[in-house]
């Protein structure tokens, strides 16, 4: 697998999948989009999973560890425009495992789906010989029609844009307390809704080509408008991931009345940033970014 990559893994599994009918969006997004039980609603559904030595260490405060579980799947549903309903959360552990642990990640978990209405409905448990622990969430949510926002919609000319400022999650210790953005997604869709959005996981450098992709279309990164937390250079800022900001195209002449009312909206709060240009080809290659099977990252 760390010959292949992460994305080409992933597209060779998927690749020949049945599509029900009710399915809107597979593979390839955010969240999975199917049809609504309600009129003029559709249903999302992500699954996410945070695992030791990778997401996070043993020694990590357990209460931060349950909020970033419940985190890493609102801020998909944030990236589709959506607002999340319930979750499953399944925990794999060593019978080792101090108990104290696993009610810490638990107080984390309550924490943050009680901030963000979140209903968590069950679960399962299981034992792991291999001495590392995970814990996975499985996420519903749902979103109107008209203000679900995909990957794929980016268009000739948008301006490319994000929230916040990117780099030094790790070593800040930001990557464990992050907030998802979906009350600024709602508003974004609300107001000024962009034609290709997702959140920014695996680095700039990953995702902003995955989002293009998907688009059928290139981009050109401003590198000198890249917004970097203090103390991070331009390449950690692009390349490390675990960010969770938005990250989404919109129309160049929508941009100005954006930034406008994004300031009026949310003050000093949080950042918005034009950092590109959607354009025919890709003019400014990116290289780097996490991927979980690349020899870089063993």
């Amino acid at each position: 697998m760390s010959d292949i990559g992460e994305d080409e893994l992933i597209a060779r599994l998927t690749a020949g999948l049945r599509m029900g009918e009710q399915v809107i969006c597979g593979p390839g997004d955010d969240c999975a989009v199917l049809k609504g039980s309600d009129t003029g609603w559709l249903d999302l559904l992500k699954t996410d999973v945070v695992v030791e030595g990778v997401h996070f260490c043993r020694d990590d405060d357990p209460e931060a560890v349950g909020w970033k579980a419940i985190a890493r799947p609102l801020s998909d549903i944030a990236a589709m425009g959506g607002i999340p309903n319930a979750a499953v959360v399944t925990i794999v552990a060593p019978g080792d495992l101090e108990v104290a642990i696993v009610e810490g990640w638990y107080r984390g978990l309550q924490k943050a789906a009680e901030s963000f209405a979140v209903s968590v409905v069950g679960g399962e448990t299981s034992s792991t010989r291999s001495g590392g622990a995970m814990i996975s969430l499985t996420m519903t949510g749902r979103v109107e029609k008209d203000r679900c926002v995909y990957r794929s919609g980016a268009k000739k000319g948008d301006a490319i844009l994000v929230t916040g400022r990117l780099g030094g999650s790790l070593t800040s210790g930001r990557h464990l307390s992050f907030i998802p953005r979906l009350a600024e997604a709602r508003w974004l869709t609300e107001h000024f809704k962009p034609h290709a959005m997702m959140d920014l996981s695996d680095g700039l450098a990953k995702d902003l080509p995955r989002m293009m992709k998907q688009s059928g279309i290139g981009y050109r990164l401003d590198e000198s408008e890249v917004p970097c937390h203090e103390d991070v250079d331009l390449e950690a800022a692009v390349s490390e991931g675990e960010d969770f900001e938005l990250l989404f195209t919109i129309s160049q002449k929508t941009t100005p009345d954006l930034l406008s009312a994004w300031k009026k909206q949310f003050g000093g709060d949080l950042e918005l940033t034009v950092i590109g240009k959607v354009t025919e080809t890709t003019e400014t290659p990116l290289i780097g970014g996490w991927d979980h099977f690349s020899k870089s990252s063993e």
